[in-house]
């Protein structure tokens, strides 16, 4: 049996964490009504004994506090709430009681912005980790040693998972269920809760901003003139001249501002554009295509699904409402 510590505190998002104990409360009574032992142990784990205010009408559930809970096998930290500096000052206690458990046998999953804990604790320093995709640029910037995985919905390293945005890291909780009790149990899940899986990409959520947490004006310039002119055939030489920047030097410190090289971004905002375009019933793609600033489909379509993960005609069938599915 796995004791599985889910951390508790004012500032959880409840649905995270109630979300991963419906999974592993269900996949204990499967256990249960077969006979078999129990898989998991559960324990609700937070800083102070007056935190303990989930309470879940469930045989399979105990409370402890960080003192109280002393080898836990896997720890299972939800997203939060709030302003990021705040919160993981105030739960700095927790913080460090998950790199100790880390350094003495635990493994540590973290759901959505939970990956800021785990970050912070210095877990995932050199390593690959995910989170929601909205909280990429603040995660690149503030641990620039960390590999963050945007398009990722799970990532498994060296006894440390992450999982991508919001109800998507459930399917972390369903990668661990077919991990700790094998593919028959795993499929099971999947069924019950409805979840796909082997899904491991988010890539096709995304909402691409900009990345414009830099104070470069003159990078902020060309991603303003990039933004503006994707449409027509502009090149890096251009948006270099425009900035009154040597080719070399533009390219340098666009990918260090950006963490993209100008092609990259230009890439990037063509396809938003596309993106939108479909969402709002863009019926020829072609046509798309050229306003989008591209002259050939075939690219195009290779471009468009690199950095969603769907094709054109994919996504459009997901996210226009107009369609029929």
């Amino acid at each position: 049996m796995k004791e599985i510590a889910l951390i508790i505190h004012e500032d959880v998002t409840l649905s995270t964490m109630t979300g991963a104990m419906d999974m592993l409360i269900h996949t204990n009574n499967l256990f249960l009504q077969s006979g078999k032992p129990l898989p998991f142990n559960l324990v609700l784990v937070s800083e102070k004994k007056s935190d303990d205010f989930l309470h879940v009408p469930s045989p399979f559930i105990s409370y402890n506090t960080l003192a109280e809970t002393i080898r836990p096998d896997l720890i299972i930290v939800p997203a939060f709430y709030g302003d990021r500096d705040i919160s993981l000052k105030k739960h700095q206690p927790i913080i460090e009681w998950i790199l100790s458990m880390y350094q003495s046998g635990a493994e540590v999953a973290s759901m959505c912005s939970g990956s800021y804990f785990l970050a912070e604790a210095g877990l995932l320093s050199g390593r690959s980790c995910t989170s929601h995709w909205n909280d990429m640029d603040d995660i690149v910037l503030r641990y620039p040693d960390v590999n963050f995985l945007s398009e990722m919905v799970i990532t498994d390293q060296d006894g440390i998972y992450t999982s991508g945005g919001a109800f998507s890291s459930l399917n972390l909780i369903l990668y661990l269920i077919d991990k700790f009790c094998g593919r028959e149990v795993g499929i099971w899940a999947s069924k019950m809760f409805s979840l796909d899986m082997d899904r491991i990409r988010q890539s096709h959520f995304a909402v691409f901003k900009g990345q414009r947490q830099h104070k470069d004006d003159e990078i902020l310039k060309a991603q303003t003139y990039i933004e503006e002119n994707h449409h027509l055939q502009i090149n890096i030489d251009e948006i270099a001249e425009h900035t009154n920047m040597s080719k070399r030097n533009f390219i340098r410190r666009f990918k260090k501002a950006t963490k993209n090289t100008p092609f990259e971004y230009l890439q990037r905002v063509k396809i938003e554009s596309a993106k939108k375009a479909l969402e709002k019933g863009a019926q020829n793609i072609n046509m798309l295509m050229y306003d989008a600033g591209y002259n050939d489909i075939k690219t195009f379509r290779e471009v468009f699904k690199k950095i969603t993960g769907l094709t054109p005609k994919d996504y459009r069938q997901k996210y226009n409402r107009e369609i029929p599915a």
